[in-house]
């Protein structure tokens, strides 16, 4: 289960605002482009599933991941996730041809097509995204910008066993700083399928 602090940020100037206040904790930015899939029959999607090959500029350079079970409440995400690392020629080859899915020997897609029965498998699409990472107060901050076709979302995210804390910790620190924010109330993935920048409250 890997569970996630979730805060949005309005525009890019807060986004910007963000950065320059921690620039003093940069430790890496991440250039990442996010591959999606389903089962023909929409296997995945029915059960609220989702597959994505991960491909970035840093190591590991190719990830594979199945997410389930997603629950993103007052900025807080719960989801089952489990993922490994591919071989980034493979990853490619099977993003230029989904069909290769169904024979990548791999653990995650053996559970696909074990699990949840998929046979054929589909693409989505999908979006890229700008990760940079921060160690601040004892804390690993990942302050994204993903890049839609239909607009950009700036966003705060922070993995803790303690994320009400973390949480507090967070809003505190965008407060003290004159900082708007709000509680991500939708995925990536989601906000890539609806198609639309959700709206701001």
């Amino acid at each position: 289960m890997e569970v996630e602090v979730k805060l949005r940020l309005p525009d890019a100037t807060a986004h910007r605002r963000v950065s320059e206040l921690l620039t003093p904790f940069l430790v890496t930015t991440h250039r990442q482009e996010n591959c999606f899939f389903d089962g023909a029959a929409a296997e995945l999607s029915s059960c609220r599933a989702v597959l994505r090959i991960r491909f970035s500029d840093k190591d590991p350079r190719c990830m594979v991941s199945l997410k389930a079970k997603a629950v993103l409440k007052d900025g807080i995400s719960r989801v089952e996730e489990d993922e490994e690392e591919l071989d980034e020629p493979l990853g490619r080859a099977c993003v230029a041809e989904v069909g290769k899915l169904g024979c990548v020997e791999s653990r995650v897609l053996k559970r696909v097509r074990e699990e949840f029965g998929v046979l054929e498998f589909v693409g989505l699409g999908g979006f890229e995204n700008v990760r940079v990472v921060y160690e601040w107060k004892g804390l690993k901050l990942e302050v994204d910008e993903t890049k839609y076709g239909f607009g950009t979302c700036y966003e705060i995210e922070c993995e803790s066993a303690d994320p009400e804390a973390v949480k507090k910790v967070l809003e505190e620190f965008l407060k003290e700083n004159g900082i708007e924010y709000s509680n991500s109330e939708a995925s990536k993935f989601a906000i890539f399928r609806s198609g639309k920048l959700p709206s701001l409250p």
